[in-house]
């Protein structure tokens, strides 16, 4: 029997770095939000006792593998995908059989739509999907608090996909704090044709002497005051970040010429999201952009 668990997007609607850790990761304060734009991962049990990986780009007719109509994709930038030891999905059920004494096997399907090196967690996600493949089709019956300190050795964003929904994010990404009642929300996702070095955005980014705080934003989403969120989005990251790719000013400056209520970059980017007001309003933005020349764009709304 073969399991299929679908691994949401995520995007980064307030992003604040407190401060380099000792263990070289920096403290961060986050909200993070899912978004349906899904990578799909396949799990079928292998008696020969290896775990084996294959990977595919499902991007014909811009397929976001959401069953929400309202979801409209133009373009996909994926970049090479590793299909062994290098991929979370792979690591994951690797850790996964090694913690649990399983002793057989696994054949993996990864198709992927949400593109790479853009702050849009799909690795993350994927990792956090496989972990739930794996428990599911080994019937482990492990519950995701069990599976929660394996999600946090693979990757500082698996836990957050693990426990779905919104959330407040904290320590370098690990604490998981859900942020109920934020409604439903609406965006225009775009990524550029180029990606950006995770590593290279935090080592030149400064802690600011005085943080900024995620509360005021989490208080006007669970409101309902969708507009005032929209000035509240903010990325600790962006500034550097705009140092570093030409892509993150022109689309912020499009996205402020299109009416969106707020945008900014997700995680350490290169992807850059406007917050719209309804659907049709993100679907038009997503038109404009797209004639724009811009390489890969979404219109999504947040989902768990």
């Amino acid at each position: 029997m073969e399991i299929v668990v679908e691994a949401p997007a995520k995007l980064n609607l307030f992003f604040e770095v407190l401060a380099k850790r000792n263990d070289g990761y920096h403290e961060i304060e986050t909200l993070m939000c899912p978004v349906d734009l899904y990578d799909t991962v396949c799990f079928r049990e292998d008696p020969s006792g290896q775990v084996t990986l294959e990977c595919s780009s499902d991007t014909e007719f811009g397929d976001s593998g959401s069953e929400n109509p309202d979801v409209v994709s133009r373009g996909v930038g994926m970049g090479d995908l590793p299909s062994g030891r290098e991929n979370l999905v792979w690591q994951a059920v690797d850790l996964l059989r090694r913690k649990a004494g399983v002793g057989g096997g696994a054949h993996l399907r990864l198709i992927k739509r949400i593109p790479t090196a853009a702050g849009l967690g799909g690795g993350s996600s994927d990792a956090a999907a496989a972990l739930l493949s794996a428990n599911e089709g080994w019937s482990l019956g492990w519950s995701r608090e069990e599976l929660m300190p394996f999600a946090a050795e693979l990757g500082s964003d698996v836990p957050f996909f693990l426990v779905g929904g919104p959330a407040v994010c904290r320590g370098r990404g690990e604490r998981v704090e859900p942020a109920a009642g934020l409604g439903d929300l609406h965006f225009v996702v775009a990524c550029p044709p180029a990606g950006l070095s995770t590593a290279a955005v935090y080592a030149a980014c400064c802690p600011a002497d005085r943080a900024r705080e995620v509360a005021p934003l989490v208080s006007c989403l669970q409101a309902g005051n969708v507009e005032e969120a929209g000035r509240l989005i903010f990325n600790r990251l962006q500034e550097v970040a705009e140092t570093l790719s030409p892509w993150i000013v022109r689309l912020g400056g499009q996205l402020e010429g299109l009416d969106c209520l707020g945008h900014g970059m997700s995680g350490s980017g290169s992807s850059y999201f406007g917050l719209c007001r309804d659907a049709r309003h993100a679907r038009r933005i997503t038109e404009r952009l797209g004639a724009n020349g811009v390489c890969s764009v979404f219109a999504v709304r947040s989902c768990r």
